[in-house]
């Protein structure tokens, strides 16, 4: 599916507010409402659009405490088991694949630094994992979500 400028719009109109009715949605953009509608529906079926969600303050949810672990390892990690094993630790958010001094790079969520020992832990159980590296962060500036050129 190639992407217009009409398409990047919705988007990032999207983006700011995915709750917002068809009609604003399509006058923020210069669409009718069931343009915009029929828009917002082709770049879900291309997949561009791949899901409808809501921000969340994670620290009022109780967990204020966020780091990324680079997850050591004497095995390819790039396969299902470590995929299933990796999305059964609730407190994993991200789990990315990398070049460089780890085989993964997670992103962890927890209430406490407790909670984040003991997802360490299981961490640890994932079959292939020698070691870890934990950066804990102390603030956020900011997280972005990906532009819209």
């Amino acid at each position: 599916m190639t992407i217009d400028d009409l398409d990047r719009a919705l988007i990032a109109a999207l983006q700011e507010d995915a709750g917002q009715p068809y009609a604003a949605l399509g006058q923020a953009v210069g669409l009718s409402a069931g343009s915009a509608h029929e828009r917002v529906r082709k770049l879900k079926a291309a997949g561009v659009i791949r899901r409808t969600t809501i921000d969340v303050d994670p620290a009022a949810l109780g967990l204020g405490v966020l780091a990324f672990v680079l997850l050591e390892s004497d095995a390819w990690m790039g396969d299902e088991p470590t995929l299933r094993a990796l999305q059964g630790i609730p407190a994993v958010e991200e789990a990315h694949i990398i070049a460089g001094p780890a085989s993964v790079l997670v992103k962890v969520r927890s209430a406490s630094t407790e909670d984040l020992q003991a997802t360490l832990r299981a961490l640890h159980q994932v079959h292939g994992v020698t070691s870890t590296q934990t950066v804990v962060v102390l603030e956020s500036f900011f997280e972005r979500r990906p532009a819209v050129v």
